[in-house]
Formats: structure tokens, C-alpha cells, sequence
């Protein structure tokens, strides 16, 4: 009975008044980003774009998506959830309600959000709701969070796009990505910032459903 009342713990989101209380102040991270030296937390270069993407462990997500030309800079983070500033320890609990996600910051003069979107999409399995394989609980759901209306019109027609690719694939499962409106940002910390660049040989649970996604 333990054990399934920890599981539910980790898949199920958690009651407001059930979360863990966080706290005031921001965990320590690091300042620049470990592979091209530039500020983690901004400021950004004017006209450059944000999109929040979870897609499963952020390891092998940020890895993906700091290789992408166009995009300036990327961070591991939470959100989604509830707790104010939470360690990753306290996310692992299911009692933050926090995703894992990549801030990718983008110049969209040279990579569109479809571009951003469509390897989203195509490197992790966005059907299986809160878990990405191995990886189970709230911290490891699929998630989209943008910032303006035009942009989260784009992700719910990359969403379709994907699931009708998915369907003529003969996948019978749908896509259970959250998208959203972003909220808060809490950078997680120092040791998750680029871990793969820091630690080539890295656990990194990426796998896609080996579908394409025609948009971008």
C-alpha cells in the first residue's frame, strides 16, 4: 500500500493546499551557460523569443535543444506547478506540481517556433502523460508554456499536425502535452545547468516515437 500510494503521489498533481510550502528566495545556479559562456538568466538580446519545453529529463532535452542554430541560450528548470522556488529533490516528490523543462531562448530571425517545435515533438514520445519511459511521476510530463496568444495558437497546431502524424502511423495513443500559458521559471541548479556537456557519458532517456512532425 506504500508503494502505491507513493506512485500516485508522483503522477497525480498535487491539491494547492498540498504542496510543499518552497521558498522566498531563488536556489543558487549558475551565471553562464557551460557551453557558450552566455548569461543563463538574461538579460537576452531585444526581439529574441522564450518557449518552455519539457519533454522528460531535462538533461538530454537541453542537449537536444542547444545544438538548434538560432537558439542563444538554455537553462533546466521547473514549472508548471505550484512551490515557490523548489530544490529538485522537493519536484521529485510529486508534491510540487513542477515539470522539468528547458527555457530555450530563440532568435526568430534565424529558427521559428515550428522549427523549435517540430524537435520537440519528434525526440520524445508525448503520449504518455506523466512519465517519458523509465522516467515516472508529475516532474516528467510533456509540457509546451509560451508567453503570447500567437505562439500557443502555433503549439496547439503543431499538436495536431503531430497527432494526426501519430494516427496515420497506426498509433492509437493521443498526445497528452500540457500547453499553457507560461508561468514562473525556477532555474534548477548548478549540477542539472548543460549536464550532459558537463557529463558526456550522462543518463539521457530521449526517445522518440520515430514519427516526423510536418510543421517548420
Amino acid at each position: 500500500m506504500f508503494l502505491i500510494d507513493m506512485f500516485n503521489k508522483k503522477t497525480t498533481m498535487p491539491a494547492p493546499e498540498a504542496a510543499l510550502p518552497g521558498r522566498d528566495q531563488p536556489i543558487p545556479t549558475s551565471a553562464t551557460h557551460f557551453v557558450n559562456g552566455r548569461a543563463l538568466q538574461g538579460p537576452y538580446p531585444e526581439g529574441f523569443k522564450t518557449v518552455l519545453l519539457g519533454m522528460g529529463c531535462f538533461w538530454g532535452a537541453e542537449r537536444l535543444l542547444w545544438k538548434i542554430p538560432g537558439v542563444w541560450v538554455t537553462a533546466a528548470g521547473y514549472s508548471g506547478g505550484i512551490t515557490p522556488n523548489p530544490t529538485y529533490h522537493e519536484t521529485t516528490t510529486g508534491l510540487t506540481g513542477h515539470t522539468e523543462v528547458v527555457l530555450v531562448v530563440y532568435d526568430p530571425a534565424v529558427v521559428t517556433l515550428e522549427t523549435l517545435l517540430k524537435a520537440f515533438f519528434e525526440a520524445h514520445d508525448p503520449t504518455q502523460g506523466m512519465r517519458q519511459g523509465n522516467d515516472i511521476g508529475t516532474t516528467y510530463r510533456s509540457a509546451i508554456y509560451l508567453d503570447d496568444e500567437a505562439d500557443l495558437a502555433v503549439a496547439h497546431r503543431a499538436r495536431d499536425v503531430y497527432q494526426a502524424a501519430l494516427t496515420a502511423a497506426g498509433r492509437t495513443d493521443r498526445i497528452t502535452t500540457e500547453i499553457a500559458k507560461a508561468g514562473p521559471l525556477y532555474f534548477a541548479e548548478e549540477v542539472h545547468q548543460q549536464y550532459l556537456a558537463k557529463n558526456p557519458g550522462g543518463y539521457c532517456n530521449l526517445r522518440g516515437t520515430g514519427v516526423s512532425c510536418a510543421i517548420g
